[in-house]
């Protein structure tokens, strides 16, 4: 039998990879994505109705977005064409177009596949827009990033985008069972091994039968690996995540909502996952004090102290102590009462500064350092707080054609509760005194 794959100038089934060997046949085999190809899947209705228009894959790695393409030229009749943004320029393109014209011509579709379609840049996509308008491809374009920020909105809007979802633990686990009937034999995984195989896989399908695939080189004969066993063979999968990318903002987003909502543990979790991802914690430090200005702010003044010295912690102890540091804040930040209240007085100030323009401040608060100053009112009224009962003259510091404005509201909540108190002392003078 070797000898007549190797006369053909073929590989065995055994010497090609599970991924390979394991690619679904038809969009039934396809594990994880019913909600786009099962049988009220909108990939399946499409088909069902006969009208199949050009279509964006979003969606991780490993998730079926290359099959899924493959499989749809062939039921839908079309030449298949895949080509990767990465190595294509416009140049190929036009090749590309042209062939697809002339199958046209000769009464074929070309369903076109574009990995990576994210990295194409804006002319490139632009070059698009006809091919697709007038049919000579029906284009199929696969992405790991979010497109409404990496494609540009002509192509967006002739496109449908569906979305392709990590796989769960249990198509994994389907995905695994396939490949032990392809070899014949179970994985030499104890059960709790499998499981953790399983969550290694972080929702990759490839990635999982690559895991599987190191677990068969690496076993001997009649072995059988633990937990501990496949952690070795194995090491450790990082996590999908690009810090440059999406997944970057997905989980700052993630860990800034878990403190706005004073949810320490949540914050903690997203925290580690970003640590863990090889995020730098200088940087995550520095969300933190973000946050402790924005969300907590002067309802405890001291937050923003908290997460100042925990990044300075991190300059001096370096990682891994200093990244308990900055935990501390996060944990502070999470638990402080919140309030926006300064920030929110802040935009609120921007926003009068730039429709009101360039208004002077008014005199009487202006220094009088010069002879023809004080002749032009400079200084004139001014009254020195120190001076006034309270230590509060209750005079008007806005320019004199905007009037007293009321910008900062502080919440009823933490420390902002003793501003309020003061703000509404310093109002009852202001009326009792006539200086409203």
């Amino acid at each position: 039998m070797s000898d007549l794959f190797a006369a053909a100038g073929l590989e065995r089934p055994s010497q090609r990879p599970l991924a390979d060997r394991l690619r679904p046949k038809s969009l039934a085999d396809v594990v994880g994505q019913d909600h786009l190809v099962g049988p009220d899947g909108t990939i399946t209705r499409m088909l069902r109705s006969g009208s199949l228009g050009s279509l964006i894959f979003w969606g991780p790695p490993g998730t079926g977005k290359t099959t899924v393409a493959r499989l749809l030229a062939g039921e839908t009749d079309l030449a298949f064409e895949q080509i990767s943004a990465i190595f294509t320029g416009v140049a190929d393109l036009k090749k590309v177009f042209e062939t697809a014209r002339g199958r046209r011509a000769m009464g074929k579709g070309t369903l076109l596949f574009v990995d990576e379609i994210h990295r194409f840049n804006r002319a490139q996509l632009d070059s698009f827009l006809p091919v697709v308008e007038d049919g000579t491809v029906v284009l199929v374009g696969a992405t790991t990033e979010n497109p409404s920020f990496e494609l540009n909105a002509a192509l967006l809007s002739r496109a449908h985008v569906l979305v392709f979802k990590s796989l769960d633990e249990a198509a994994i686990t389907r995905l695994l069972a396939r490949a032990e009937t392809e070899l014949g034999h179970p994985l030499p995984l104890d059960e709790a091994a499998k499981d953790l195989l399983v969550r290694m896989a972080d929702g990759d399908g490839r990635a999982a039968l690559t895991l599987a695939e190191d677990v068969l080189r690496a076993a001997r004969e009649g072995e059988v690996f633990d937990e501990k066993g496949l952690a070795e063979v194995v090491q450790r999968r990082a996590p999908i995540y690009d810090k440059s990318q999406d997944g970057h903002y997905n989980l700052i987003s993630a860990m800034h909502k878990s403190v706005r909502g004073s949810d320490p543990d949540a914050a903690l979790y997203w925290y580690a996952r970003m640590l863990e991802a090889g995020e730098s914690p200088l940087f995550l430090a520095r969300r933190i004090v973000v946050m402790a200005a924005e969300d907590v702010g002067l309802a405890d003044p001291q937050a923003l102290v908290v997460a100042n010295n925990a990044k300075d912690a991190y300059d001096f102890l370096g990682s891994p102590e200093g990244e308990l540091a900055i935990a501390n804040a996060l944990v502070y930040v999470a638990t402080a009462p919140k309030s926006n209240a300064v920030y929110l007085a802040l935009k609120a100030a921007r926003r009068l500064a730039k429709e009101a323009g360039s208004l002077p401040p008014p005199k009487h608060i202006l220094n009088a350092p010069t002879k023809l100053m004080k002749q032009e009112g400079y200084s004139e009224g001014y009254r020195y707080d120190h001076d006034e009962p309270d230590a509060f003259s209750g005079q008007n510091y806005f320019p004199e054609k905007v009037g007293r404005v009321h910008l900062y509201d502080p919440a009823e909540r933490g420390f902002e509760r003793e501003i309020r108190k003061r703000l509404d002392w310093w109002a009852k003078l202001r009326r009792e005194r006539g200086e409203h």
